[in-house]
């Protein structure tokens, strides 16, 4: 039976935590707010739940570019390939923030998303739910955008609307209040400089 929780990251209840935590942990999929817009996610660590999040997008989990929901820098090189220190400061200064940015992974990644693909996008959101459930869980979840049905809203930011539309699909949506609907900014980092692919709430010059 699916599940809409009230949180309040800034009074954070241990008991409602501890159902996200365990959610997770036993491969459920769920719906939380970050920084920019509402995500589906579940555990890294769980190819089923995985799988549910793309279904649940219409795509194939192999064929879905997925963003990984890190709580800070530190869980980069589990991931990753080795970065210069250049990278490194603008990915300091754009984290936590409105930014997913893709780098080199390592031989890790490919397994996890059953896909041949060796890069991944990764974001350090800047909301205090996401980064508590990654840091409690101590593995980075999942983030795909919740996007809305309307052509022209094209992200719902109801929590209460999207637990009426999902509600049957996930096992639980927090609700945080009404969201932003303004995506990140995706910046390729695998050269060495940053090369915006898609223009969202996170502006170049904050890396800089």
């Amino acid at each position: 039976m699916s599940q809409l929780l009230k949180f309040y990251p800034e009074n954070p209840n241990p008991r409602h935590l501890q159902a996200i935590l365990d959610c997770l942990s036993e491969g459920g999929v769920i719906i939380y707010p970050t920084d920019t817009v509402y995500s589906i996610g579940c555990s890294i660590e769980h190819p089923k739940a995985i799988e549910r999040v793309a279904q649940i997008q219409r795509k194939k989990a192999e064929q879905t570019d997925f963003t990984v929901i890190f709580n800070d820098l530190s869980m980069l090189s589990d991931y990753t390939t080795p970065i210069s220190n250049h990278v490194f400061k603008m990915l300091k200064r754009g984290t936590p923030g409105p930014f997913t940015f893709i780098l080199e992974a390592n031989n890790r990644v490919p397994k996890l998303f059953k896909r041949s693909k060796k890069s991944l996008g990764f974001r350090v959101p800047d909301h205090e739910l996401p980064r508590l459930i990654v840091q409690e869980l101590g593995l980075p979840i999942i983030s795909s955008s919740v996007r809305d049905q309307d052509e022209v809203i094209e992200y719902t930011t109801d929590p209460e609307l999207i637990f009426e539309r999902f509600g049957k699909l996930v096992d639980l949506v927090v609700d945080c209040g009404i969201g932003d609907n303004n995506v990140s900014t995706v910046v390729d980092m695998t050269s060495g400089e940053p090369e915006i692919i898609r223009q969202g709430k996170g502006e170049l010059e904050d890396l800089l």
